[in-house]
């Protein structure tokens, strides 16, 4: 989940915020097709039974989508907590269900799943903490995660935070944007640096195997080539995508 966008009466709590229609749900396709690559990578061909991947958070199964043809033979299943995300998702993706990270917990058994993809969701959760504790336990051991999120020390954040402007994907208020590019409400609560996010997936019982860099849309059109080049460093990236294993 990425870019999201208020219309109409201020939303009363962070779920009337994600259930609203018209709050895109997708992520980029630049970045969903990078850590697609990254998870076959991982995964490599389907031998014998396939494998479960399950996209937690999966908007509306853009990732999902662009994962399943890099993925032939495995299984990849959607994942959310918004109705209106998983009507959306089941037009992309065979296979989308209800679920989510915190209260009850996700509807699978303990080690049932080879691969999570976690793709711009960390950023807007409350307590993170439980979200990789509940996604240790559904992975089996040596299973993988790819986690993707917005990177608060990409490029133009460092100028724009040395010019007293609000970092890109940061914000203040769910009813409008203030102090910082841009014209949309996208419901971020976290924001890490590329150390920030090794440390925190480390200290949850996983251990890092890569981190790599993808662009952000949203980058005025004339600073995209600079964008790119930058994602050859994942410190200075707009987007971390991290590929760590349950230990």
């Amino acid at each position: 989940m990425t870019t999201r966008a208020t219309t109409g009466a201020p939303p009363r709590d962070l779920r009337d915020f994600y259930e609203n229609p018209a709050v895109p749900v997708a992520s980029g396709t630049p970045r969903s097709l990078r850590q697609a690559r990254m998870l076959a990578r991982a995964l490599g061909p389907a031998a014998g039974a396939p494998r479960t991947v399950l996209d937690i958070g999966c908007g509306d199964g853009t990732a999902a989508a662009t994962a399943a043809p890099l993925l032939p033979g495995h299984r990849v299943i959607g994942v959310d907590w918004s109705q209106d995300a998983l009507r959306r998702a089941r037009t992309r993706i065979p296979y989308a269900v209800r679920g989510e990270l915190t209260g009850g917990g996700l509807p699978f058994a303990s080690g049932s799943a080879d691969a999570v993809l976690f793709s711009e969701v960390v950023e807007h959760l409350v307590d993170p903490d439980a979200a990789l504790d509940e996604i240790r336990r559904i992975l089996r051991p040596g299973g993988h995660l790819m986690l993707s999120t917005p990177n608060l020390a990409a490029w133009y954040n460092r100028g724009l935070l040395l010019a007293g402007v609000q970092p890109v994907f940061s914000e203040v208020s769910l009813r409008g944007i203030h102090g910082r590019p841009g014209k949309e409400v996208v419901g971020h609560l976290r924001l890490y640096t590329a150390r920030a996010l090794k440390e925190f997936v480390a200290a949850s019982g996983f251990t890092v195997v890569r981190l790599e860099g993808a662009p952000f849309h949203g980058v005025p059109r004339p600073l995209r080539p600079l964008d790119r080049l930058a994602c050859a460093r994942p410190q200075l990236a707009s987007i971390l995508l991290l590929h760590a294993r349950r230990t």
